[in-house]
């Protein structure tokens, strides 16, 4: 088993993603989602997303997800305090347990993600 990952800058923006369908919970567009897995095993989830424009809601997250986003562009909704964040190319997301919110992708969103 390695104990090692390094994925190439390159290689995070081209590599090849595998077609997922439709993001589940999906309430606006047809989120089309393609994903690579990274070291699977590697305790958690860690992979390349990319996801078509599109919304859905989420309700009290279970988990922390780190994402650093590639390109595209989206705006996340925080439902308790009310407050809407557009994100980009460049920006960081942390999503701590137990936040409820939405994502809305605007443009197609590909990022570099850890689910723990």
């Amino acid at each position: 088993m390695a104990r090692m990952c390094i994925v190439k800058s390159a290689n995070i923006t081209n590599a090849p993603l595998a077609a997922g369908g439709q993001r589940a919970g999906a309430d606006s567009g047809d989120p089309q989602i393609a994903t690579k897995p990274l070291a699977p095993e590697a305790n958690g989830n860690a992979g390349i997303w990319e996801c078509q424009p599109g919304g859905w809601p989420v309700i009290n997250r279970p988990d922390t997800e780190f994402a650093y986003i590639i390109s595209g562009k989206a705006r996340l909704t925080d439902e308790e305090t009310g407050e809407v964040r557009e994100i980009e190319g460049g920006d960081l997301v942390l999503l701590l347990p137990g936040w409820t919110g939405r994502w809305d992708i605007i443009e197609t969103v590909r990022k570099v993600y850890a689910i723990y």
